[in-house]
C-alpha cells in the first residue's frame, strides 16, 4: 500500500476527492534504493490533507494540495546544505558542517562484529558518547571504536549498551527484524498511534483564522530533528508554537536553526520547583504538547500524558521516540542511524556492507508524521471531545519507507536540488543569530493558506515562558 494510502486509513473521514491532491515528480534525489522522496511527499501530502480537514471544520471549505517529490525529498537535508548563508562578499553559500557533526558521523558507523555480523553505536551528544566509550573501552577515533566493537558479539553489545542507558542496534536484515519480537510487535501497529486517553468536552476550532492552525498552542519540549520538525510542522500551518528547553542541555546548532523556523523560544528547567510550576501552567493552557525524551522521562517528573490530560483535558500529547509504544525495547532510547540499523535499512542501502541512507530520512519522516497525527487528534478533539496520546517512532518511519519498494536505477541521483529548484521554496531571514539564511522553506502548496514561517529564527531562550 503506497504511504498516503496507508496514512489515509488513519483518518476518521472519507478519502479526499481524487483532485484535491496533486503530488508530481519522481525519486531519486539521493544516491538510495529506497523512495525517499516519494514516501516523504506522501507524508507531506497526508499532513496536507489533515490541515485541510480541520481548515473545513473552521471554514466549511476544501483547498488543493500540491507537492513535489524532489522538494519533498530535499526536506531531508535539514541542518546541511539547504540552508545557505552570506558570506561576507554578498554571496549565499552552504552553511559548514559543525565539527561536532563531522565527528558523530565519522564514528557512528556500522562496525563489523566478533561474531561475523555487524553494529552500530551512536556518538550524538557528550554525556551519550561517553556512555558508549565506556562500555567499549576505546577512544573517539574510528580505528578504536572499530577495534573494539570487533571483540564483542553483536547481540551482547546491543543489551551492554541498553544497560549502560546509551544507544546503538544490531544490523538486522529487513526479514530478521520482523521476525524479532519488537519488529514483530511494530509490524502489529499502526505506523501513527492515536489512542483517547481521557474523556472531555468538544472543543470546536475558532471559526475563521488565516490558517488551519491559527490560534492552537504548542509547548514543543524537543531536540534534534524528529520532535522539532514535527512542531515545525505545525508552525507552518499556523500554531503558536512556544519551544522550552534548559540552558544546560546539549544541543547540535544546525539542527537548532533548521527546526527553530516560525516559533519562539524560551528556557524553563523543569528538574526545579519553580521552572516545574511554570510549565505545568504553560501546559495548562496548550492545546498540543510534543515532548521527544528517553520513554518514562516526562511520567517520572509529572509531565507524562495522562499527567496532563488531569491538568489539562482536551489536551493532544505527542511522543516521539526510536523504539515505538511498546515491545521489548520499547523502553530503550535511540537515533535515527539506530533505527536504520536495526531494521533493515542500513543492509538494504548498502548490501554487504551496511551503509546508512544519504540523509536523516527517519528523522524527518517521523517529524511529519508525528503532525500528521496531531492534527487527526485535534479533529477528533473538535468533533467528539477527549484527550488524546499520538505516538510516532523512527522505527516505524523505517518500516514504512521499506514498504514502499525499491529503486534499481539511482546511482546518478545529483544529492541536491538545482538552484533554480531551490530558489522556487527559499525563504530569507536576515539578522537571525545565525546570519543572513536563505533557507528551503516549506514545501506543501495550498491553494489558500500556504504554510510558511512567522517571524525570525530565535536564538533559544529569547522569548519569556508565556503565550
Amino acid at each position: 500500500m503506497p504511504a498516503f494510502d496507508e496514512l489515509m486509513t488513519l483518518r476518521d473521514a472519507p478519502r479526499p476527492a481524487a483532485d484535491e491532491v496533486t503530488i508530481t515528480g519522481a525519486d531519486p534525489l539521493f544516491a538510495s534504493p529506497f523512495r525517499i522522496g516519494e514516501t516523504l511527499a506522501d507524508a507531506l501530502a497526508a499532513r496536507a490533507v489533515a490541515a485541510n480537514d480541520l481548515w473545513e471544520l473552521r471554514t466549511g471549505r476544501r483547498q488543493k494540495i500540491d507537492v513535489d517529490v524532489r522538494a519533498a525529498a530535499a526536506t531531508a537535508l535539514g541542518g546541511e546544505d539547504m540552508t545557505l548563508i552570506r558570506a561576507a562578499d554578498g554571496e549565499y553559500r552552504p552553511a559548514p558542517l559543525s565539527p561536532a557533526v563531522e565527528h558523530m558521523v565519522a564514528l557512528t558507523q556500522p562496525w563489523p562484529t566478533a561474531d561475523g555480523r555487524w553494529f552500530l553505536p551512536h556518538f550524538n551528544l557528550p554525556h551519550l558518547e561517553r556512555r558508549v566509550l565506556d562500555v567499549l573501552g576505546c577512544e573517539p577515533t574510528p580505528s578504536s571504536v572499530a577495534a573494539a566493537v570487533a571483540k564483542w558479539k553483536a547481540d551482547d553489545l546491543e543489551d551492554a549498551i541498553a544497560a549502560a542507558g546509551a544507544c546503538g542496534g544490531v544490523v538486522r536484515t529487513p526479514d530478521e527484524w520482523l521476525a524479532h519480537p519488537h519488529g514483530s510487535y511494530l509490524a502489529s501497529r499502526p505506523v501513527v498511534e492515536i489512542a483517547k486517553i481521557a474523556d472531555s468536552a468538544p472543543s470546536p476550532l475558532p471559526d475563521g483564522g488565516a490558517s488551519p492552525l491559527s490560534d492552537v498552542r504548542v509547548l514543543d519540549l524537543t531536540r534534534i530533528l524528529a520532535g522539532p520538525t514535527a512542531a515545525l510542522s505545525l508552525a507552518e500551518h499556523g500554531a503558536n508554537v512556544l519551544m522550552v528547553t534548559a540552558p544546560h542541555l546539549p544541543q547540535v546548532a544546525p539542527f537548532v536553526r533548521d527546526t527553530s523556523h516560525g516559533k519562539r523560544s524560551a528556557y524553563l528547567d523543569y528538574s526545579t520547583v519553580d521552572d516545574a510550576a511554570r510549565l505545568r501552567s504553560l501546559a495548562g493552557a496548550a492545546d498540543v504538547f510534543v515532548e521527544g525524551y528517553r520513554p518514562g522521562r516526562m511520567s517520572a517528573h509529572g509531565f507524562g500524558p495522562e499527567d496532563l490530560a488531569a491538568l489539562r483535558p482536551g489536551i493532544v500529547y505527542v511522543s516521539v521516540n526510536c523504539f515505538g509504544s511498546g515491545g521489548p525495547f520499547g523502553m530503550r532510547a535511540g537515533w535515527d542511524q539506530v533505527a536504520q540499523a536495526v531494521t533493515g535499512a542500513c543492509v538494504v542501502q548498502g548490501g554487504d556492507r551496511p551503509q546508512l541512507t544519504p540523509v536523516y530520512l527517519c528523522d524527518f519522516l517521523t517529524g511529519f508524521l508525528g503532525s500528521y497525527g496531531a492534527m487527526l487528534a485535534l479533529a477528533r478533539r473538535a468533533r467528539e471531545g477527549g484527550s488524546y496520546h499520538v505516538r510516532v517512532s523512527l522505527c516505524q518511519s523505517s518500516m514504512l519507507l521499506q514498504r514502499q519498494g525499491l529503486l534499481t536505477d539511482y546511482a546518478d541521483a545529483p544529492g541536491r536540488l538545482s538552484p533554480a529548484e531551490f530558489e522556487r521554496y527559499a525563504v530569507s531571514d536576515d539578522d537571525t543569530i545565525y546570519g543572513d539564511l536563505k533557507s528551503l522553506g516549506p514545501v506543501i502548496r495550498m491553494s489558500e493558506t500556504p504554510p510558511r514561517w512567522a517571524g525570525t529564527t530565535p536564538r533559544l531562550g529569547s522569548s519569556r515562558p508565556e503565550w
